[in-house]
């Protein structure tokens, strides 16, 4: 019998549901779609403890572009879709945040009532896994944001030691923007190994 694609199961919705539970509900089950079979559940169970997520499912790329688009798309109100990135974020699934990311990346300021590096951010009050959080920055300027400028980050980094050890890799992306900020890539707590390779290879860059 023949699995039924992503598509097909996205052409049941005329809308998003009205309930927000219910449209996390439907999103959860997307992300079961395009799962490569040789996945096993004890291997996404030890990524999703990794990576601090509540759920790691393995959904490929082009599969949660597909759904981000659709989002997008199916629903006129750009403004609901940003009324749900609290909820999907909260929700902690591996696929939620990349979801996050590329709704960020595709939506405006305008539609979003807010800059997209500073929601971003407000949604991190905790830890966030190092890989995930390059992942959607990287998402969000493949979308066409540039980095936030010099004060931003600055700003941010004195906020509280999470979000300080998150500029540092805010500027690894663009390494061309570490050379203002050797100070407060020293002096970021120390983190975990991946963390620390890229602190390290930033502070050779700009020594």
């Amino acid at each position: 019998m023949e699995t039924p694609s992503l598509d097909a199961f996205l052409d049941e919705f005329a809308a998003l549901p009205k309930r927000k539970k219910a449209v996390l509900k439907l999103l959860r089950e997307a992300y079961t779609y395009g799962v490569p079979g040789i996945i096993t559940k004890s291997m996404t169970d030890r990524l999703a403890l990794s990576g601090q997520y509540t759920f790691h499912i393995g959904t490929p790329d082009p599969e949660m572009r597909r759904i981000a688009s659709w989002m997008l798309t199916i629903e006129p109100d750009r403004k609901r879709v940003a009324r749900l990135i609290p909820k999907i974020w909260k929700r902690h699934g591996r696929e939620d945040l990349k979801l996050v990311g590329l709704l960020l990346a595709n939506m405006s300021d305008e539609e979003l009532e807010e800059d997209g590096w500073t929601i971003l951010l407000q949604l991190i009050q905790d830890k966030i896994a190092v890989e995930a959080f390059l992942e959607i920055s990287e998402e969000l300027v493949r979308g066409g944001r540039t980095l936030p400028n010099e004060s931003w980050i600055i700003d941010a980094s004195n906020q509280s030691k999470t979000w300080h050890q998150l500029m540092i890799l805010l500027l690894s992306i663009d390494e061309t923007h570490a050379e203002n900020h050797s100070e407060l890539i020293k002096t970021a707590a120390k983190g975990g190994e991946l963390f620390e390779r890229i602190r390290t290879r930033l502070l050779e860059r700009i020594s």
